[in-house]
């Protein structure tokens, strides 16, 4: 299962690096955008990265749901609360997001271990 985690990391890693050095201005600052829009203000990381993880389970990216959980995990979200979460975007995004929610699932059990 840590092969999960780790090929995930990896391929992002490398295709990530690959759109930057291409030297798009729009893409640049996407990345740019995201990278502080999830930082401490108003609210915490830890809140910001759930509601991510909500926001990706319902539009159904599962690299985005992998990202969130990886950095939900780092700052300490418990299980519970990522339960929680993925109950709220299974609710909100209906069944069609089972799907995903199997592989979050899978994700986090990867994380933990």
């Amino acid at each position: 299962m840590a092969d999960l985690v780790s090929d995930f990391n990896k391929y992002r890693a490398k295709m990530n690096a690959k759109l930057l050095a291409d030297n798009n201005i729009v893409i640049k600052r996407i990345f740019n955008l995201d990278t502080n829009a999830y930082a401490a203000g108003a609210l915490d990381v830890k809140t910001k990265e759930l509601l991510g993880l909500v926001a990706s389970a319902v539009l159904r990216c599962d690299d985005c749901v992998k990202y969130h959980l990886e950095t939900a995990h780092k700052e300490g979200v418990s299980k519970a609360e990522i339960m929680e979460a993925l109950g709220i975007a299974t609710l909100v995004g209906g069944t069609i997001v089972v799907p995903h929610l199997r592989r979050a699932y899978e994700f986090w059990e990867a994380l933990e271990n």
